[in-house]
């Protein structure tokens, strides 16, 4: 910082920095600095980070879009989507009946018509015992043993809980209990225990004994091998279901039956109907349309990313994107081309100039229900859809695909930009420091300065003086 003497009438002067001394904007002139060392290290870190961030969002949006595709084209690669079928019944008053999918050991249910006839219901056993006073009624003490369906448990009743109500609660509440509701129920007469079994079916029926106390419990006892001493009377037996599918005999502890594959029917009265079983090709449908309605929103999403507006000159995220551009060459190439004999244009799906797909659901439900097999097949097997694309969707969104890895190094960068941003405000605040304390000792030093320069004056311009004299 340069020095001068400032000239005066009397040919004397004060040292001087113009702009510096006492009144130096040290704050100012050190954020000026430091702001001219940083803004180009700033600018670079802030420029990578942008870019980085940018090409996060859009790979992530891409990697979203190809495993939307992938999970779309799950039910159409494994054939669920052309499982369907639609079953109608004769008299839904006598059975309704409902068809699974094939699974796992199952087998899946098949077209036919079946003639079903119930001539029994399955029944679940019920029995009631004689008519007391009322629920607070005190029956007796011991210990009830209850059996049903091969499952034994022992009800412990003493004095103060030998009611009829709490005889009731002990059974209902017992943690070991095999398969039996007790209640009471108040006719005329008075109030009786009324125990009924769980299941249906002759093999679920149940059977009370007791023992010990006073002997009042036998009032409940029921055994059907029994000619006498039975407390309770049958109310309702157990029953198996009876019925023919297809003049075939059948029974079923169960009015749930299983006994045609693939089928549940629900038997609800006594009665002659049929059962009609016929594929459902609408699950198919709308698993080809969620298909295409998966590539569309990559190839949308594509386009965005790749766009240019010569305008504005704004691009895409990933324009130029050479990961990007091989996806979707490989993608419009596969669902392009045959497979299996067929191809998505021959069921109506056909690319458009913007690069999606559109379907023709007149077309498509035409070729389904002429031979939905075929359709199946260009998905399905080795050599279908699902199959050819397989490994290049794994390959690009699979655990260690392609965008998993660039998303992992886009990640990694960006870390490293927060290091170095942190690195780079640590080196700026210890030069703001450094500068700030050179600058202050400078001030100070002129301060100093021209308080000297002035006492010189003083004293020159004393000197002065006195010559004249």
């Amino acid at each position: 910082m340069a020095i001068t003497v400032n000239s005066t009438s009397s040919n004397t002067g004060t040292l001087s920095a113009a702009g510096v001394g006492s009144g130096l904007d040290v704050n100012t002139l050190v954020s000026q600095l430091v702001a001219a060392k940083k803004t180009p290290l700033q600018n670079q870190i802030d420029s990578q980070k942008s870019t980085a961030q940018t090409q996060l969002s859009g790979i992530g949006q891409v990697s979203a879009a190809l495993t939307a595709l992938q999970s779309a084209l799950s039910a159409l690669t494994t054939g669920t989507a052309f499982a369907g079928h639609t079953v109608s019944t004769g008299d839904k008053t006598i059975v309704t009946a409902t068809a699974a999918a094939a699974a796992t050991g199952k087998a899946g249910a098949v077209n036919g018509s079946y003639n079903i006839k119930v001539t029994q219901l399955a029944t679940a056993m019920k029995a009631s015992s004689g008519a007391f006073t009322d629920a607070n009624t005190k029956v007796g003490t011991g210990t009830l043993t209850i059996s049903a369906g091969g499952k034994t448990m022992n009800v412990d009743i003493d004095s103060s809980v030998n009611s009829l109500a709490s005889i009731r609660d002990k059974i209902n509440k017992a943690s070991d209990n095999p398969g039996v509701t007790a209640t009471i129920v108040t006719g005329t007469d008075g109030a009786h225990l009324v125990l009924r079994s769980t299941k249906t079916g002759e093999d679920n029926g149940f059977t009370v004994s007791s023992s010990g106390g006073d002997g009042g419990l036998a009032a409940l006892n029921y055994d059907p091998a029994a000619t006498d001493g039975n407390g309770l009377s049958i109310v309702d037996k157990p029953l198996n279901a009876q019925y023919t599918i297809d003049g075939m005999d059948g029974s079923s502890d169960s009015n749930s039956v299983t006994a045609i594959d693939g089928l549940t029917i629900s038997l609800l009265t006594t009665g002659s109907t049929t059962v009609n079983v016929t594929s459902d090709m609408s699950s198919a449908t709308s698993a080809v349309n969620t298909f295409v309605t998966a590539y569309n929103s990559f190839a949308t999403l594509y386009k965005n990313l790749t766009a240019y507006d010569k305008t504005s000159g704004s691009a895409g995220a990933l324009i130029g994107d050479a990961t990007l551009n091989s996806i979707k060459s490989t993608l419009t190439g596969i669902l392009s081309g045959p497979a299996n004999g067929t191809s998505l244009s021959q069921l109506g799906v056909a690319f458009q100039l913007d690069g999606t797909l559109k379907v023709d659901n007149d077309k498509l439900t035409a070729a389904l229900g002429s031979d939905g097999d075929k359709v199946k097949s260009l998905f399905g097997g080795d050599k279908g859809l699902g199959a050819a694309l397989k490994a290049p969707l794994n390959s690009w969104v699979g655990p260690t695909g392609i965008l998993v890895t660039r998303t992992s190094n886009l990640n990694k960068q960006i870390t490293s930009l927060a290091d170095q941003q942190t690195d780079l405000d640590n080196r700026m605040d210890a030069l703001t420091k450094r500068y700030t304390q050179q600058f202050t000792a400078l001030d100070t030093m002129l301060t100093k300065l021209n308080n000297t320069s002035s006492y010189l004056t003083q004293q020159f311009d004393a000197m002065s003086n006195a010559n004249k004299k």
